[in-house]
């Protein structure tokens, strides 16, 4: 079953990160992945062999602008949700998912950035309670999917 929910990876580093993304957007039903910025795309082994080729199944585009994109999604109703740690983001736990909205998932050193984060409808946060301040991004993208996912 396919979900209304879009995902938009921003400036990912890594290909197994991206390989891993497209694993769990299909085990998660996610509608579409939109890769931006200089997150790679595929077809590239590092992606596939992650994803144990589930970079031919799930939909994907390239758009080289987020903000354009993003201004583009949010024109078309869709509630646009930030995955990112800061002053005003919320627990992941505590949010209810209205379809469709678009999460985003930003580089694994820096997080989404400030002006994508302002066009953010919300920002989510998982609560950490060890000693690092977050989890890999696709370790993360899991948690968020599958939890967003399950309050719909």
């Amino acid at each position: 079953m396919k979900h209304r929910l879009t995902v938009i990876l921003h400036n990912i580093r890594s290909m197994h990160n991206v390989g891993a993304v497209f694993r769990t957007s299909d085990g998660a039903g996610v509608e579409k992945l939109y890769l931006t910025g200089y997150t790679a795309c595929p077809p590239r082994k590092e992606i596939s062999k992650t994803a144990l080729d589930a970079d031919q199944f799930v939909a994907w585009e390239y758009h080289s602008d987020p903000l354009e994109l993003l201004k583009k999604i949010k024109e078309e109703g869709v509630r646009i949700i930030a995955l990112e740690k800061n002053d005003t983001s919320h627990a992941l736990h505590s949010y209810v998912l209205n379809e469709p909205a678009c999460l985003i998932l930003g580089n694994e050193i820096e997080g989404v950035k400030d002006e994508l984060l302002a066009l953010c409808d919300d920002v989510l946060h998982i609560p950490m309670h060890g000693q690092k301040i977050s989890l890999n991004v696709s370790v993360a993208f899991g948690i968020a999917a599958y939890q967003l996912l399950e309050t719909t």
